[in-house]
């Protein structure tokens, strides 16, 4: 049967992508607040012996996750084949240990909940740093797709004479993939992270000429802290003024303000969260990702 595809409001690009890679129909859902601040949910297009493919972003993911819960419920409570998560950005993987006592381990709770819930989980650049896969975390099929290529090729073809500037030494490979992807050299910073706006910065000597704009790259922009440390720790050393790339674009309060005043001019995100920075283009990738996961899996019975 044709997928049905059911975007959430505003992810109404990456519902196309995605009908357009499945060979699917988009369907129409209905989502509001009673004046309670309770959630309604209504799947306006039936869902009966077809597979559905959930469209929704986790950032802010405390105002979509009843919504999810409730239209993959009801997708099965009437009849759909599977119900899957298609999350651009997957939430709540940063605390991943429990560094107080009576700390929740958040990544491991979602992931718990959100396997529950959904049949199958297509992502991109999940925030991985103690877990080496989404399967430490998920027990459903999962998919992870890579921003690397797309990243690389968009600063091959807008920026001359690159250099890829990676935030920590956990992205060493990744900037490395996005260096050869846009066929320039990369170096990797030394980070020290004391709290969510307190990060100290260590830049080693770079080998590279002076005439290399840096290219500062980070998976998720939310603070800008490190990118912001990065930006002023490269004019110091007499560099030119960063570009900043970043996959994520969560851009919390004074984000934006933080880099501009560290010498920044100009931002580009991934449109895996909806953002006025967003200049690559991640969805076909992640559509492709889907059929791709789609076209192999076998939906365990609930």
């Amino acid at each position: 049967m044709m997928p049905l595809v059911y975007a959430w409001p505003g992810r109404e690009a990456l519902g196309t992508a995605l009908v357009e890679a499945l060979g699917g129909e988009p369907g129409r859902l209905e989502l509001r607040r009673f004046p309670d601040g309770e959630s309604y949910v209504r799947l306006a297009t039936p869902p009966a012996g077809r597979p559905v493919v959930l469209a929704c972003g986790l950032e802010n993911p405390d105002d979509k996750c009843t919504g999810i819960y409730f239209a993959a419920a009801t997708a099965r409570e009437l009849g759909a084949s599977s119900v899957g998560l298609v999350a651009p950005y997957l939430a709540y993987m940063r605390q991943d240990a429990r560094f107080r006592d009576g700390e929740a381990i958040a990544s491991q709770a979602f992931g718990r909940w959100l396997s529950s819930t959904v049949d199958w989980l297509v992502t991109l650049d999940p925030h991985l740093h103690r877990h080496a896969a989404l399967d430490e975390v998920y027990s459903i099929p999962t998919r992870t797709v890579s921003s690397a290529t797309a990243i690389g090729r968009w600063i091959a073809a807008n920026v001359p004479a690159a250099l890829i500037v990676g935030p920590d030494a956990e992205s060493t490979q990744w900037a490395g993939a996005i260096a050869a992807a846009a066929g320039c050299p990369h170096v990797v910073l030394e980070k020290t992270r004391r709290g969510d706006r307190d990060v100290e910065v260590h830049l080693p000597a770079l080998d590279h000429g002076r005439e290399r704009t840096p290219v500062l790259i980070d998976d998720i922009i939310s603070t800008a802290q490190t990118m912001a440390t990065a930006a002023l720790r490269l004019g110091e050393a007499g560099r030119a003024a960063p570009l900043c790339i970043g996959v994520h674009a969560l851009f919390a309060d004074g984000a934006m303000a933080a880099l501009h005043a560290a010498g920044v001019k100009r931002v580009v995100t991934c449109n895996s969260v909806v953002h006025p920075t967003n200049g690559i283009d991640v969805l076909p990738t992640i559509a492709s990702a889907t059929a791709q996961l789609l076209a192999t899996i076998e939906v365990p019975s609930r």
